[in-house]
């Protein structure tokens, strides 16, 4: 008896005979008499694969993950590892940088409405969280170390003047060691989330790969391409993608966002700094 004709476009399975007929394709589930080529059987068996998980409804993913290979398993452990590490850094990243927003906003806040900058220095040392205020302190030591040095008598007013110039580029230099510090800071384990985004879907890509070989190297022991043969390679290949990119896709996001969010306290801090600069020099250099 000759093999029913599948439709056009569909893959089914005949109770009477195990065979389908698609695109003028004879193809037997159960590998004893085909004469398709061999990427056509893998497609075919892997799409009766689908097919049967259908049928039941449920998707064993723990059945999966035993049947994949030690290569599989430690590739998939090493994304995992890579997603909890990129979950638990974003979580830091979070409360850390939203406790900088909050705390450089009631800095300047304070810093423009006090008359006083040694109240504004007690102030900033109870606010650690703000990179706007250790810019401050930093700033303001270095201020008052420049008054300290100084004399009554100057010789003239050049030597004034030129002690003055000195005493700025002083106090801009601490400032600014203080911006790339804080900036260090804030920027530090950000770059694992753009390691974990750029290398886990290759990692990924290298389980995928690691699977359809297997699967190959069992149809080429067996001499037959059934579904059993092929679906533990084809379903460890399917699950190291999809752990790839489950680790990619949020760390890229996370990096993303708080890279724009240190730009915009980088911005904080860099104007704060040419205000200060500008006091100074206005009321007391």
């Amino acid at each position: 008896m000759s093999a029913p004709d599948c439709p056009t476009g569909q893959l089914t399975i005949h109770k009477e005979h195990d065979t389908c007929r698609r695109i003028g394709i004879i193809f037997d589930i159960e590998g004893k008499a085909c004469d398709a080529p061999m990427h056509t059987l893998i497609i075919a068996s892997i799409t009766n694969g689908i097919i049967a998980q259908h049928a039941t409804g449920d998707l064993d993913l723990i059945e999966m993950l035993r049947s994949a290979s030690s290569v599989g398993i430690a590739t998939m452990a090493l994304l995992a590892l890579f997603s909890v590490m990129s979950w638990g850094i974003m979580l830091l990243k979070f409360f850390s940088l939203r406790r900088a927003f909050f705390q450089s906003r009631k800095f300047l806040q304070i810093f423009w409405t006090s008359e006083k900058m040694e109240s504004i220095y007690n102030e900033a040392e109870r606010l650690e969280g703000s990179p706007v205020a250790h810019v401050f302190k930093a700033g303001y030591i270095e201020f008052r170390k420049s008054r300290k040095q100084k004399t009554d008598g100057q010789e003239d007013r050049t030597a004034q003047t030129f002690a003055q110039l000195g005493d700025l580029e002083s106090i801009e230099r601490s400032m600014r060691k203080a911006i790339n510090t804080q900036l260090t800071l804030m920027e530090s384990l950000v770059g694992f989330l753009a390691t974990t985004a750029s290398s886990a879907p290759f990692i990924g890509l290298f389980g995928t790969v690691w699977g359809i070989m297997l699967s190959f190297h069992k149809i080429g022991q067996m001499g037959n391409a059934s579904l059993a043969t092929v679906a533990p390679g084809i379903s460890e290949a399917l699950i190291a993608t999809a752990f790839g990119l489950a680790a990619a896709i949020p760390a890229v996001i996370g990096y993303n966002y708080f890279l724009q969010k240190i730009k915009i306290i980088d911005s904080e801090m860099e104007n704060f700094s040419s205000d200060y600069l500008n006091i100074l020099k206005r009321h007391f250099l």
